[in-house]
């Protein structure tokens, strides 16, 4: 299905009249392609710089860096009369609905059609390469889009990544309704429109979630809190990821081996000449401040009981297995989430059964019985 012929320009929308325009032509449509580009890797807080929509004839192009009103869009994309179509939506929806509070209705995600099929390599690259036989150029995924202008070749990346996004919907529905997984698609699709903005946790715990903490005694724990507070502020004050102003590697080492002068600091994987002048006293202050405060313990985890941690070995065991008959990944048979809400439940009636499960109807009724059965005989035994 690989139409070698030329794309039309996409469409460059950055002020309020061509995105009024733009709105006024797309909202009559039945389904929009969507896709968004943001910045994770090059500032200290996220934000989406490009949103893509495409129609079946336009490629828009949408600067949300430019415009400072994209409530217009917000009808659009609650309407659940008008279908969006994403691939691997959560990420887009989540920075949606973090940066515009926009709210979703009526989604088909091309990503989680495919995992439904039992499509092992199911990456927007390889579906359109298989289904389609378009080949994209993924050099931009890790782009900075927040830069302006953007390149010719960015654009063109960005609007490839919804306007194919028609035709590859359209073979994976046919197959979905082919195998009667339509409606189990559809249950998570609608899923994927209620899915939450995370809440960050507070800086305090930051250094709980420093890889290879484990390893630290309390004194140590309150060496690296410090640590990691004064990294956050200076990527806050250099708008940089904190990974691009000192590694986690590098935080741990500090904490378990910390230099005894400043000019020890050069000797350490990680650390140069620019970053020890730029630095190097605000580690040493940090350093001394953290080996001075109270010693931090984490909070304790509680272990739940064993009756709950049966039944979720029990119920991953069948949705295992369920898998593996179905040709798809376990999570498909029945999301991690719902799986700890029946053994933290232990429904003692299939009503109950039913209201947990209410938000995945067509898994309650293909396996529901199933579920029941396994856990009352646990019960029993």
């Amino acid at each position: 299905m690989n139409d070698d012929s030329p794309l039309a320009d996409p469409i460059w929308v950055n002020t309020q009249v061509s995105l009024n325009e733009m709105i006024r032509e797309i909202q009559g449509e039945p389904i929009l392609a969507v896709d968004t580009e943001s910045n994770s890797l090059y500032v200290y807080k996220e934000q989406v710089c490009l949103i893509q929509i495409s129609t079946p004839q336009k490629d828009y192009l949408i600067d949300p860096l430019a415009l400072h009103d994209l409530s217009g869009l917000a009808p659009i994309f609650a309407n659940p009369d008008q279908e969006k179509i994403f691939h691997a939506s959560e990420y887009d929806v989540i920075c949606l609905k973090r940066d515009f509070g926009f709210r979703f209705e009526h989604l088909f995600d091309t990503m989680i059609a495919a995992r439904i099929l039992g499509i092992a390599q199911f990456g927007l690259a390889p579906l359109l390469e298989e289904k389609l036989g378009v080949s994209v150029d993924k050099r931009y995924q890790r782009a900075n889009w927040g830069t302006r202008p953007l390149s010719a070749s960015m654009l063109d990346y960005a609007r490839l990544d919804s306007h194919y996004l028609f035709q590859l919907r359209e073979i994976l529905k046919q197959d979905l309704i082919r195998r009667d997984l339509l409606t189990l698609a559809e249950e998570d699709f609608k899923l994927a429109c209620e899915v939450r903005v995370p809440i960050n946790g507070e800086k305090n715990l930051q250094c709980w979630k420093v890889a290879g903490n484990h390893h630290l005694d309390p004194m140590q724990a309150a060496i690296l809190h410090e640590l990691c507070v004064y990294r956050d502020a200076q990527a806050q004050k250099l708008n940089q990821p904190l990974f691009k102003v000192f590694s986690n590697e590098l935080l741990v080492e500090l904490t378990l081996h910390p230099p005894q002068a400043l000019d020890e600091l050069a000797t350490y994987k990680g650390m140069n000449g620019r970053m020890v002048r730029n630095y190097g006293p605000g580690l040493m202050e940090t350093l001394t401040r953290g080996m001075n405060r109270p010693p931090l313990r984490r909070e304790p985890r509680v272990r739940p009981n064993e009756a709950f941690l049966k039944r979720v070995e029990v119920l991953k065991d069948w949705r295992k297995k369920t898998a593996r008959e179905m040709n798809v990944e376990s999570d498909v048979i029945l999301p991690r989430e719902i799986l700890e809400q029946i053994a933290e439940r232990n429904p003692a009636n299939q009503a109950d059964l039913e209201e947990i499960m209410h938000t995945v109807p067509w898994r309650y009724s293909r396996f529901g019985d199933s579920i029941f059965t396994l856990l009352k005989k646990l019960e029993e035994s």
